[in-house]
């Protein structure tokens, strides 16, 4: 059985900006597995009815797609699902590898690596470059903003082989990473995305995810080694060629990406207000087209929508019942501001409803995902937003278990 926070509005206190807006609360009953399966598999809507501009709305762009990441509601998409190369933009799994292994202390900004005369061979002048020598010792801290600003091949590789051993052990790293992401359709074979026949692929929607996950997991991290203009090292000054930076109001990051193989690529984010979009080009014939397009479609995005922010990061947004716990329910909270995009004046046919499959069964550890706040709005695919336990509850006595078994039986 399917519970969706009770038998009445999921919304303690009746969320005021909701009363506003007209948001329903209703609460459907459906299988969740049923539910979530029909938001996976079946063909995307989007944001299409709101017009793009037409100074990029015929540009050959094969593959693009803009996501509220707070929410990972999409406003645009084109092409979302087909694989593709990504090119340099590939350093963004890696500089996501090693900001996961800064986390765990098992990488320090503050560590010297050496340069390997394997590496320093295989890389010199070999595309975008540091001009790493042979012998050198590097601080871990310029090499991810040389990555990262610069698109530096020879650092991604020295980066690679001397934390793992191989380049293998790093691929391995990065691609438990993407699928922890849940990254599904995305192998990475190369720590930089140079050519590899096709071994290294990813899709809009994978990156899109990969791109939320940076900026919620790892925002102080972005800000310290990416977004940069230009990146000075060794004497030698080198420009970021991010066509959002200085160009695009809260632009401030992530990557570029270009190979004959991919064509230009770009995975960037851009914040105004609170409220960050996430967006992915690829396959732009020329590196004019991709910088039109993604400040335009940027640009698009935070004007063509109406927006209001529904819970801040720790609201209660509902509560869910419990099996066999010493509670007969746990509150729900957010861990994120959560906001609503919906294409101009139709605000009041949205509807948000929490979904989860239940009754949940104790024991229940504060902090668990238990629980999906779904927001629909018309002609948009749903976004799905993690609900969090308040509190944790505990396996309930027998004697607890018999008397709420009564009230569940009896209400």
């Amino acid at each position: 059985m399917c519970n969706y926070a009770g038998c009445g509005s999921p919304f303690r206190g009746h969320n005021p900006i909701l009363r506003r807006m007209g948001v329903g609360a209703s609460l459907r009953c459906k299988t969740a597995l049923a539910y979530f399966a029909a938001l996976l598999f079946s063909a995307p809507l989007s944001a299409q009815s709101v017009p793009l501009p037409t100074e990029i709305a015929d540009l050959d762009v094969p593959v693009a797609l803009l996501v509220d990441a707070s929410n990972g509601q999409v406003l645009f998409e084109r092409g979302a699902q087909r694989r593709f190369v990504p090119a340099s933009v590939t350093k963004v799994m890696t500089l996501y590898t090693a900001f996961e292994m800064i986390d765990a202390g098992k990488l320090s900004p503050d560590h010297y690596l050496t340069v390997s005369p394997e590496a320093w061979m295989e890389w010199r002048g070999k595309g975008s470059t540091m001009y790493l020598n042979a012998d050198d010792r590097v601080l871990v801290r310029d090499l991810l903003t040389g990555i990262a600003n610069v698109s530096a091949n020879d650092a991604s590789y020295v980066l690679a082989e001397e934390t793992s051993g191989s380049l293998r052990g790093w691929t391995a790293q990065m691609n438990a990473k993407a699928r922890s992401l849940g990254m599904t359709q995305s192998h990475f074979a190369t720590p930089n995305g140079w050519p590899d026949q096709g071994r290294t692929f990813t899709t809009a929607r994978d990156l899109a995810t990969l791109g939320r996950a940076m900026m919620q997991k790892h925002p102080e991290k972005v800000a310290r080694f990416m977004g940069r203009k230009e990146f000075t090292f060794g004497g030698i000054t080198q420009t970021n060629h991010d066509p959002m930076l200085g160009q695009v109001e809260g632009a401030d990051g992530l990557k570029t990406g270009y190979t004959n193989e991919a064509g230009f690529t770009y995975l960037g984010t851009a914040q105004r207000d609170g409220h960050r979009l996430i967006l992915v080009v690829a396959g732009a014939d020329r590196k004019s087209e991709r910088a039109r397009f993604a400040r335009g479609l940027m640009e698009w995005g935070f004007t063509a929508f109406d927006r209001q922010t529904v819970f801040q990061k720790g609201s209660d947004v509902g509560a869910a019942k419990v099996q066999n716990g010493d509670a007969r329910s746990v509150e729900l909270i957010t861990d994120r501001a959560v906001s609503i995009n919906a294409p101009k004046g139709s605000a009041d046919r949205m509807r948000v409803s929490i979904r989860y499959d239940g009754p949940l069964r104790a024991p229940i550890v504060e902090g668990d995902k238990v629980a999906t706040l779904v927001i629909e709005t018309p002609d948009m695919e749903p976004a799905q937003v993690p609900l969090l336990a308040k509190r944790s509850v505990g396996v309930a006595a027998a004697f607890d278990r018999i008397i709420n078994a009564l009230a569940g039986w009896l209400s």
